[in-house]
């Protein structure tokens, strides 16, 4: 008799493979859903699979649409990045994946979820804070927090031997066991021979972003409007034709496939976990690289200087941060996401880019209505608009808590260092 039907998060992969096999042999009927969030994947395959493995029903979600307009656009509006260099591919998928799997799971009557996430990872936190908010009576099994799955598959090879018994095909190799996942915003690699942080990952390993020695010698240029800071145009010229995509979907597609062509997006980190554990990551970031870039330069010729240092002090860091943490489905993360649009009002123009060896080089930018940028302002040849005695006034009155502060240091006998 079943224990009750489960909707698994099935990638199609090792681990969710051998967690579809392993749940039903726990006795319970198994929907496996699937997220189409723009990963290269033979959907056909997965279903074939997933039914051959013995669920009893395969569902597929296009989200590619949603996942651009309400996750990833707002993250180039808002210029999100955790430590420095990673764009967050992998976070702002689970957003838009766990929605689509609890509705699935309604539509299934599904008591239960499941996924494929490790016990020392950063998703297994996404989803299922995720879930709970989207679905608080829901019941979550994390076979990876499960001692009587971990215990039988110690480790991935485990798993390969296992799936290799049932006749579950995997892409997955014992020579090359790293863990991938991949959306239209991006693809990561980690484990197996990455979990040394001083070896190089090898040429083979990299998957959508062609090697920067090996792009194109001739550069390529692009032009990408924003309005309101949403991009609503890219454009280039390539093998003598123009081309143009205005639509959401089709401007971030063009974002990847240019920057992929050129070599641009790759990186390879050591980042801090929510976990408290310290990981090495490498990723392919194209598209959200090109946009980011082209968004950042364009708000210096069109935002506000305060309304700039207020939402790089507070929203930015914030929204990346709960983004990362998991904590998307929360009334702080609400809070900051409603912060973003008031500070974009402004944002509109276009910037000239060029793709060239692995770079993303501003050419240019402009703005019709909101260039704040004053040629004549702030020539150093033209005195116009702006007179050099007014500065006196400005540096005593910044000077006088800096005097203060020199003749505390002298009271003192202290000398101020470099």
């Amino acid at each position: 008799m079943s224990k009750g039907k489960v909707c698994l998060a099935y990638s199609g992969g090792l681990d969710t493979s051998i967690i579809l096999a392993w749940l039903l042999e726990q006795g319970y009927e198994v929907v496996a859903f699937m997220a189409n969030v723009g990963q290269e994947e033979d959907f056909d395959a997965a279903r074939e699979k997933a039914l051959k493995i013995g669920a009893t029903k395969y569902v597929l979600v296009d989200c590619r649409e949603d996942f651009v307009k309400e996750i990833l656009f707002p993250a180039v509006q808002v210029n999100a990045v955790y430590e420095d260099v990673y764009l967050l591919g992998t976070s702002l998928a689970r957003p838009i994946i766990a929605k689509a799997q609890i509705d699935v799971a309604k539509q299934e009557g599904c008591f239960a979820v499941s996924h494929g996430c490790t016990g020392k990872g950063n998703d297994q936190i996404r989803f299922e804070l995720g879930f709970y908010a989207l679905k608080p009576d829901v019941e979550v099994i994390a076979p990876w927090r499960l001692p009587e799955f971990f215990e039988r598959f110690a480790g991935r090879n485990d798993l390969l031997d296992y799936a290799a018994q049932k006749g579950i095909p995997v892409a997955q190799t014992k020579s090359k066991p790293w863990s991938t996942d991949e959306n239209q915003a991006h693809i990561s690699y980690e484990a197996g021979i990455l979990e040394d942080p001083d070896t190089t990952p090898p040429k083979d390993m990299w998957k959508l972003i062609v090697d920067p020695t090996d792009a194109p010698d001739t550069p390529q240029d692009l032009t990408i409007e924003f309005s309101r800071g949403l991009p609503v145009k890219l454009s280039y010229s390539k093998g003598g034709k123009d081309f143009a995509a205005t639509k959401p979907l089709d401007i971030f597609q063009a974002a990847s496939n240019l920057g992929r062509a050129n070599g641009v997006g790759r990186i390879d980190i050591v980042e801090d976990r929510y976990i408290n554990l310290k990981s090495r990551g490498c990723y392919e970031q194209a598209p959200l690289t090109v946009l980011r870039k082209a968004h950042v330069d364009l708000e210096g010729l069109t935002l506000d200087k305060e309304v700039r240092a207020l939402r790089d002090q507070f929203v930015s860091p914030n929204y990346s941060r709960l983004l990362y943490n998991g904590s998307y489905f929360s009334p702080e993360c609400e809070y900051i996401r409603s912060m973003i649009q008031p500070s974009q009002e402004t944002v509109n123009g276009q910037v000239r880019m060029r793709l060239y060896k692995g770079n993303a080089i501003v050419l240019g930018r402009s703005s019709s209505t909101e260039n704040l940028y004053d040629p004549t302002e702030s020539s150093m040849d033209e005195l116009t608009g702006f007179s050099p005695i007014d500065t006196s006034g400005f540096i005593a009155i910044q000077a006088i808590r800096i005097k203060k502060y020199g003749e505390s240091k002298k009271a003192k006998n202290q000398d101020i260092t470099l």
